[in-house]
């Protein structure tokens, strides 16, 4: 493509999860290579993720942000790494709610919940409006990253993949979308039980479901943060409400109201330990600042339950705009 396009063009990716790094390694402009991630549907999805290497220009990293703002959008501009930030957060998110349904929840339960919690679709929807088959794809993008972090692969989504199911796109995934005559509202595809431990289904409390999940994403934010793919708390606030719908009304993944509401129980801490013992471990700046709102002490004990690991910092890029 870049024998025949200008010199001065900029090329851009849609991707979700391919690193633009290794875009740009096969460039001889690399300097001029970006990522420009946005969410679906696009007429409606405010949010437009700009993703910079550390060879791309200043220049270029401007030139996508007036496009992103005379488009309408709401701008943030996050540092490469795998999954940049909101598909990065994003996977465990859905990761954790595969969990739940392994444990027996059920479908409609596990979504009920969070439109509950404030957003605007349940997970096991989002995985059938997205497609079961590009979350396949992105688990494998994403998988040998977690694995780093002792992460066990998911491979269901594979299988499902593999089974046929893509979600709504082919009538066949975690949901029905041939409900039968008289009946308006979609219902769950039973058949998709038999991958996740069989029909019968058990009670999982509404505040179990929103606590492991709000926390793991949260959590996933914190390291972004920490390894400089976010700017700012504020950047991954943005993020997480513009880009995947997590609630306004909680102002942010960083705001103090929704550690309001987490600090007053030590359900927290047993939630991130057992996260834990998944690979799913608390990012340092997010347990000291749980301590510091829910009122912890520091003590070597309790710290140590969780696994220390050095923290990676991703190449700085551009400068900060």
């Amino acid at each position: 493509m870049e024998a025949v396009i200008k010199e001065d063009a900029i090329f851009a990716s849609n991707t979700s999860s391919l690193p633009i790094t290794e875009i740009a390694g096969a460039s001889t402009r690399p300097e001029q290579i970006i990522g420009m991630h946005y969410f679906s549907p696009v007429p409606k999805m405010p949010l437009l993720e700009i993703i910079l290497t550390a060879k791309t220009a200043p220049w270029v990293t401007a030139t996508a942000l007036d496009v992103g703002i005379r488009q309408g959008k709401t701008v943030i501009v996050v540092k490469d790494g795998p999954g940049f930030y909101t598909t990065r957060i994003l996977a465990p998110f859905l990761y954790e709610a595969l969990l739940l349904l392994n444990e027996g929840g059920g479908i409609q339960e596990i979504d009920r919940a969070m439109c509950r919690f404030g957003y605007p679709v349940g997970p096991i929807t989002l995985l059938d409006e997205v497609g079961i088959d590009v979350g396949a794809h992105v688990s494998k993008v994403l998988g040998p990253f977690f694995s780093q972090r002792g992460i066990q692969p998911n491979e269901v989504m594979e299988t499902l993949f593999k089974a046929g199911y893509t979600g709504r796109k082919n009538n066949k995934g975690f949901y029905r979308y041939d409900p039968p005559a008289g009946k308006k509202k979609k219902e769950v595809n039973e058949e998709v039980y038999s991958f996740f431990g069989g029909p019968k289904r058990v009670n999982i409390e509404d505040a179990e479901i929103q606590n492991r999940l709000s926390l793991v994403m949260t959590n996933e934010a914190a390291y972004c943060l920490e390894e400089g793919i976010l700017n700012s708390p504020h950047d991954g606030d943005i993020g997480a409400v513009f880009g995947l719908g997590f609630p306004p009304f909680l102002e942010g993944l960083s705001a103090t109201s929704i550690g309001s509401a987490l600090k007053r129980s030590f359900r927290c801490w047993r939630i991130l330990r057992r996260s834990t013992a998944a690979g799913l471990g608390p990012a340092r700046s997010f347990v000291i600042w749980l301590r510091r709102t829910a009122g912890f002490t520091r003590s070597e004990k309790t710290y140590s339950q969780f696994p220390q690991r050095p923290v990676t910092r991703h190449s700085p890029g551009t400068a900060n705009l």
